[in-house]
């Protein structure tokens, strides 16, 4: 039995929206009618991959030549190319207006707000770009460690618009972490910042700079623009604005091959030194764009914001916003300094119709009671969630206590895939924790460990069937490409293992279960760890939980932390939580044992780091907890008394 939906769109929303207009010239075009399915369209675009492709260029109108081959086939996965006879820049499909109006607009957390015109945005980056290509040749890196400002949106797109590959990390990333991702790239220019905040505090970044240059040879330029024109720390590096304001205006656009990379990002390198996976400019930018347009409907002049690092894949993933011709919003600083209602205040003021954010972070607002009743969201159209799981709860929680008429979609891919396999659209309704479908052009499936599809309701390993866009080109310093096949295809024969526990439902949708890695297997039976969050997290004496699984008497036992709020845990919220679990889900679900612990190791992007606390009960070495936002925890599990009587068993 389906559930009630939590939320439809309007007939006049459905078809105003991208995605109807284009399925209609599909259908037009080719004689069919899809009947407002949106599986039945899918289905489509897989089977027909090619004409999907080619035909989203040409009614979505990107600047290039497009050429007549659409994939390149090879027998390998990885080794297939789309569009391999097309042309075009990256920075010339995002900037195509030139108007007085707002394109990027930044709030930081000390209250400065800047903001630049199209105008001022083109300008910037032709000047800016200028000066790279004046310091560089095709192909070099150009690095960035910097807060989520305008700088760092002028700086990526100078780099793209001459062929140069971009990194970036974001400033809480330590100077080890640093040197672990772009040593491995060896880039020619640095840019930074001289300082940032968060959470009220003033960090200094210039201090760390003369270890890093002198850890990352290659770096021959360091360029630092100032946080805060009035509180500017001094340095003897390069001028961001001086060079700004010196420069020559270069307005030429070359073009380069679709598959050329225009940035490397990381994997969390939780588990051994961060992979570099360098993604197309080409293959970023139609997939990224194809989410944003046809799933999320963002629109010319919309308002897009997304609270993110410059760390994080959806800080790209937001400026390819631009590309729709759309405004974007940046904020850097902690979402709730100095009150939990930053991020909606910043929402209301500056009227979003794109509200973006971690699912963590909407679950710590429903946690708090928190109500946005005394704001004005009229202007916000669709609230989006990534990073883990939304619980059903949190769907709940933002049509009762943000808005009630919102398209809420929850949104799930990664870095490797620079955007999403799975995500929202107006075609179907939205059924409280799910997602409400796949992407188009991406043929994914849900297989059994055996290697056999799942046609039915049963929980399983996310696969791609089929080559799509925005698989990694490639991964840097992988010249026999081992590092791509254990990443992805060591699992299944030539299929794309993305490494989520999933299932899709009665409805179409599809419910994550974790990660796969993270699973947990008491008696052999897999159990996903969100399984047991949606349960823990409801109880109001929790703030949050970590779920593991420990080798233990030639089994697993099922191990939980959780954080809580003003209270201890005592035996009888254990019982209490023990039998919410078993009741809501199974008897092998429940936790044999259940702690308090001091806080909840999480990655930059605040996920949850369980596989470092598995592999500390386990007695094992977790590798790089430079990855890690919060290090100092891990000791608190390093000292539990059942680590130390787990050495001798």
């Amino acid at each position: 039995m389906v559930n009630n939906p939590l939320w439809s769109p309007s007939k006049k929303r459905l078809k105003n929206s991208n995605l109807y207009k284009f399925k209609q010239a599909i259908e037009n075009k080719y004689k069919l009618n899809f009947h407002e399915d949106f599986q039945k369209f899918w289905q489509w675009s897989v089977k027909n991959d090619e004409v999907f492709w080619s035909e989203y260029w040409d009614y979505d109108q990107f600047a290039g030549t497009k050429g007549t081959k659409i994939i390149e086939k090879n027998l390998k996965f990885w080794k297939n190319r789309f569009f391999p006879e097309a042309k075009l820049n990256f920075t010339q499909n995002l900037l195509t207006k030139k108007t007085d109006e707002t394109a990027v607009y930044c709030l930081k957390e000390n209250n400065i707000t800047e903001y630049k015109s199209w105008r001022e945005l083109y300008t910037s980056v032709c000047k800016f770009s200028s000066y790279l290509k004046s310091k560089t040749k095709f192909g070099d890196r150009v690095v960035a460690y910097v807060p989520n400002t305008i700088e760092y949106v002028v700086a990526f797109l100078s780099a793209a618009k001459n062929g140069n590959i971009w990194s970036s990390c974001s400033p809480d990333f330590g100077i080890n972490g640093v040197v672990d991702r772009f040593s491995q790239i060896q880039p020619s220019i640095l840019v930074t910042s001289d300082c940032y905040f968060y959470n009220g505090k003033k960090i200094n970044l210039i201090e760390r700079i003369p270890e890093i240059i002198k850890k990352i040879p290659s770096i021959k330029e360091v360029i630092v623009f100032n946080y805060d024109q009035t509180n500017k720390i001094d340095h003897s590096y390069l001028s961001f604005e001086k060079i700004i304001k010196e420069a020559e205006l270069d307005e030429t656009f070359e073009l380069f091959d679709f598959n050329h990379p225009v940035y490397i990002l990381y994997s969390s390198g939780t588990t051994g030194k961060p992979k570099c996976i360098a993604h197309g400019a080409g293959n970023a930018l139609i997939e990224q764009k194809k989410e944003l347009s046809l799933h999320l409907d963002i629109k010319e002049n919309d308002r897009v914001f997304y609270f993110t690092t410059t760390g994080w894949m959806m800080s790209p993933w937001q400026i390819a916003a631009l590309a729709c011709k759309a405004s974007i919003y940046l904020y850097d600083g902690s979402p709730f300094y100095p009150t939990i209602d930053r991020l909606i205040e910043y929402c209301s003021s500056q009227k979003f119709t794109l509200f973006g954010v971690g699912a963590k972070y909407i679950d710590h607002l429903r946690n708090e009671n928190f109500s946005a009743k005394k704001f004005n969201l009229d202007n916000l159209k669709t609230v989006t969630s990534t990073g883990s799981p939304l619980i059903k709860e949190s769907f709940e929680f933002v049509h009762t206590n943000l808005k009630d008429d919102v398209h809420l979609a929850s949104i799930s891919g990664g870095t490797d895939v620079v955007g999403c396999l799975v995500l929202g659209n107006l075609l179907q309704p939205v059924y409280a924790g799910e997602i409400q479908g796949p992407s188009l052009g991406i043929d994914v499936a849900i297989y059994e460990e055996n290697g056999k599809e799942i046609d039915n309701e049963m929980k399983g390993e996310l696969v791609v069937k089929k080559p799509f866009p925005s698989m990694p080109v490639k991964f840097w310093n992988d010249a026999n490409e081992e590092k791509i096949k254990k990443a992805y295809f060591n699992k299944f024969n030539n299929l794309w293992h993305h490494g989520d526990y999933i299932q899709k439902t009665k409805s179409g949708g599809y419910i994550i279960y974790g990660r796969s890695d993270a699973t947990l297997k008491p008696g052999g039976v897999r159990i996903g760890t969100a399984e047991i969050y949606r349960q823990v997290e409801n109880f109001e004496q929790i703030s949050e939980a970590l779920v593991v699984g420990q080798n233990h008497n030639n089994d697993v036992r099922i191990v939980l932390f959780v954080k809580m709020r003003n209270q201890k845990l005592d035996d009888q919220l254990k019982d209490e939580i023990k039998k919410k679990i078993k009741t809501n889900c199974s008897p092998r679900h429940v936790p044999q044992l259940i702690f308090d612990c001091p806080d909840i190791p999480r990655t930059k992007s605040g996920k949850i780091v369980e596989i470092a606390v598995r592999k500390i009960l386990n007695n094992e070495s977790v590798e790089n907890i430079e990855a890690i936002a919060n290090p100092e925890v891990l000791e608190y599990f390093k000292k539990l008394p059942i680590v130390q009587t787990n050495r001798h068993q």
